[in-house]
């Protein structure tokens, strides 16, 4: 049996960023990831860009994981469009007054590769890699997680979940969820094209399908399309002629003729809520409590930021000598959380629920709805606002990993 003040469960880029903020807490650490330690050190690309606010790049700057990022893997996000059908009308989120971004775009992989980088070898932190957690059971104020592949039993005063939003230990905890299965399959590649993007990210719902399009640097971009699986299952089927007319002709050729560059990698897209974030000596972080639709790219931030507000409460409490662990701090975690979290998760399920809808008073209404905030100037630099957090930039300033 080993034993440990907190277990992390999934070794994904919020569990490493969550190890990498109680560094030099004096805490002992057990990190339990299905991956062998090799795909750690080494992630595989998957496809997926991640757009960062200006609030996530605070926190990755203190943890040490922006510096670990190469120039080129950086993308300044410069604007937005938001568009709807066929129709030539943009919803255009412009750049900030400051001529500053809107945020950044890095690839998951880089992420990874940044956070495990920074936990390796991190004092009191031991990996337990190839394993997952096959069953739990609290004795006492100590939680015994049962391993699998022969791994001796992980005893912790506290485990935090952070393994995936079809968590196992939400499941173990009894902890429920809200979840929503949009019946939709989302395809991610890059794509390189013959028109320049000008830093713009693009929200594009059409009829039967949502698209973006994220900026990389020069004329790349990452492209997402969400359609029915089995459209998908043709797509993922082509030769990279084929599917780089595909694209092309989904784009409209706005950015002309588009051809594949890497891998095409392909998601089921679910939506899920945690009915609590928080359990006698348990915590939820990352997807495990919040997976949201990518339609507002805040998953990975909302991620971010929610260990770190767990962290927060952790290293207080044991600067003042009381127990990390209890009820107050998990509760005080899982309110802040919340109150972050629900409000646009709960707004992205109506968005999306409208502009996927293909009948024609939704079509319509859409159409109205983009026309009418791009003539109210303060609602655009409102939604911005909350979109980027430049406005949250400072809530982490005395955050940072000891």
């Amino acid at each position: 049996m080993q034993q440990v003040d907190i277990a992390i469960v999934g070794a994904g880029p919020v569990g490493l960023s969550f190890a990498r903020s109680l560094a030099g807490s004096g805490l002992s650490l057990a990190l339990i990831e299905q991956q062998p330690r090799q795909s750690l050190a080494e992630p595989a690309f998957d496809g997926r860009e991640i757009a960062l606010t200006h609030a996530s790049r605070q926190l990755l700057e203190q943890l040490g994981l922006w510096a670990r990022f190469a120039p080129e893997d950086i993308a300044p996000l410069k604007q937005a469009k938001v568009m709807n059908g066929g129709s030539p009308f943009a919803l255009d989120f412009a750049p900030p007054s400051d001529g500053g971004e809107l945020g950044w775009l890095v690839p998951n992989q880089r992420i990874r590769e940044a956070a495990w980088d920074a936990v390796a070898g991190q004092a009191g932190l031991r990996l337990v890699d190839g394993a997952s957690v096959t069953g739990l059971h609290r004795e006492g104020a100590i939680t015994h997680l049962a391993l699998g592949g022969g791994e001796p039993t992980v005893s912790a005063r506290l485990v935090v979940a952070a393994d995936s939003r079809f968590s196992a230990v939400r499941r173990l905890l009894g902890i429920g969820a809200r979840t929503r299965d949009f019946g939709k399959t989302m395809l991610v590649c890059r794509m390189s094209h013959e028109f320049p993007h000008h830093g713009a990210a693009w929200e594009w719902f059409g009829h039967g399908r949502t698209m973006a399009l994220l900026p990389l640097q020069g004329n790349r971009a990452g492209a997402v399309l969400t359609l029915a699986p089995a459209r998908v299952a043709e797509l993922l089927a082509m030769d990279e002629d084929d599917f780089g007319a595909a694209v092309s002709e989904c784009f409209e050729y706005r950015l002309g003729h588009m051809r594949q560059e890497g891998s095409r990698h392909a998601y089921p897209l679910v939506g899920v809520y945690a009915d609590r974030f928080c359990a006698p000596g348990a915590a939820l972080i990352g997807d495990a409590a919040v997976g949201m639709h990518p339609v507002t790219a805040h998953g990975f931030n909302f991620g971010l930021q929610g260990q770190a507000w767990l962290a927060r409460g952790i290293l207080e409490a044991v600067s003042a000598g009381r127990d990390f662990a209890a009820a107050p701090v998990l509760s005080a975690y899982d309110r802040a959380h919340r109150r972050a979290t629900r409000p646009l998760y709960e707004a992205t399920h109506a968005i999306a629920g409208l502009y996927t809808d293909d009948r024609l008073p939704a079509r319509l209404l859409r159409d109205a709805a983009l026309r009418v905030a791009s003539k109210v100037a303060p609602f655009r630099q409102a939604i911005a606002a909350h979109l980027t957090q430049r406005e949250r930039g400072s809530g982490f300033s005395r955050f940072s990993p000891r």
